[in-house]
């Protein structure tokens, strides 16, 4: 079985791919139980036009599609970002096994930083978490497309 480090490496392949198109550089992967990616997605909601369309929805969608189940009974997600509601409320209703992230989100993160989502006694599923895995390269990409996106706002 490989580490989280591999697989949170595979996530920020994905987030340097949305770097890339201009989109805020959040990647997301699901693995399944053997081990295997089953699918990688990165942020597309200014190129897809789509509110949802979050690194983590993404990557949800076509491991569902890839597996023929929206229910992803023991996999991992593992996104470079912690995860806002929605993302959380999606991974409760896939069912997954475990969510890892890389670094925290302070604005809209809902596993440590606004709120523990997962601690309220009403979620019919339980999700364990790991936080923290590369989180420092996690934060130097966000950190690098912010400053470019002040840069050139400042021109």
């Amino acid at each position: 079985m490989r580490s989280d480090e591999y697989y949170m490496h595979r996530a920020l392949d994905q987030a340097h791919l949305a770097f890339t198109a201009g989109e805020v550089p959040v990647g997301a992967v699901v693995v399944g139980a053997a081990g295997e990616v089953i699918a990688a997605a990165h942020n597309a909601p200014v190129v897809e036009h789509d509110p949802c369309a979050h690194a983590e929805v993404q990557a949800l969608r076509a491991a569902g599609r890839a597996l023929g189940n929206y229910r992803l009974d023991g996999c991992t997600l593992y996104v470079t970002l912690e995860p806002c509601m929605m993302c959380l409320g999606a991974a409760v209703n896939a069912r997954l096994e475990r969510v890892v992230y890389g670094t925290a989100e302070p604005r809209t993160g809902m596993l440590e930083s606004k709120a523990n989502l997962l601690a309220q006694p009403w979620f019919n599923h339980r999700v364990a978490v790991t936080s923290g895995v590369l989180a420092p390269a996690s934060k130097r990409l966000l950190k690098a497309f912010f400053a470019a996106r002040r840069d050139a706002s400042d021109v």
